[in-house]
């Protein structure tokens, strides 16, 4: 009885005064049903201290399918856990359970780009690599208690070739393009032209309200 009290206690000062809770492992943070795909470290608010990202999967057996040509396919989709470090304690900053796709989605005639996280200079990337069709990538940034996506790059390419490059900055505003207008170019004889323009961002994307990742569309802007 007195543990319980004690337990109800340390809840109810926890929201009485907005504190986040914190544990030693980050592993304590798995959910129920899910493994660690990944784990990344890093600092991602500039203390000084190494944060921790893990990357999540699920583990529903009916989500286990069998491929005519592949075989046996884990399709559990995967999330992410984003924790700072407050001194040796982890304290949850952003949760989002199931953004990702499974690794072994079908990618028809291609195959399924890859997904890629990384942390650097405090900013938080999420990459998807599609090999010689080239990559897009998300930027997200903590503020305003929630990871806000901050900016997007892409590259179309043929094989070594760019032939359009897209940037933007959603903190300025700004969307550049760039577009290959020599048609018969080696890779790194591409001739660019260049656009920019202003756009319009009613609220910028956060890491927690991500449905999923495969719908995100930049084209609107």
């Amino acid at each position: 009885m007195k543990k319980l009290l004690t337990g109800l206690l340390m809840i109810l000062t926890t929201a009485a005064f907005g504190q986040a809770e914190r544990k030693k492992n980050p592993m304590d943070f798995l959910p129920k049903g899910f493994v660690v795909y990944e784990r990344i470290n890093g600092d991602l608010n500039k203390d000084g201290m190494e944060d921790c990202v893990l990357i999540i999967k699920g583990t529903n057996k009916n989500q286990i399918v069998t491929d005519e040509y592949r075989g046996e396919l884990d399709r559990n989709r995967r999330g992410i856990i984003v924790l700072f470090n407050k001194n040796g304690h982890y304290e949850l900053a952003v949760k989002n359970y199931d953004c990702f796709s499974s690794e072994n989605e079908d990618g028809g005639v291609y195959f399924a780009p890859e997904l890629s996280v990384a942390i650097e200079k405090g900013n938080l990337y999420v990459s998807y690599g599609h090999g010689r069709y080239g990559y897009w990538q998300y930027t997200f940034r903590f503020q305003n208690s929630d990871f806000e996506l901050i900016g997007y790059d892409q590259s179309d390419n043929r094989g070594p070739v760019i032939q359009r490059e897209t940037s933007i900055n959603f903190l300025s505003k700004k969307k550049q393009e760039k577009v290959n207008t020599n048609e018969d170019a080696e890779s790194g004889d591409e001739v660019f032209k260049e656009t920019w323009k202003n756009i319009l961002v009613d609220k910028r994307i956060k890491l927690s309200l991500v449905k999923d990742f495969d719908e995100l569309d930049m084209s609107v802007y």
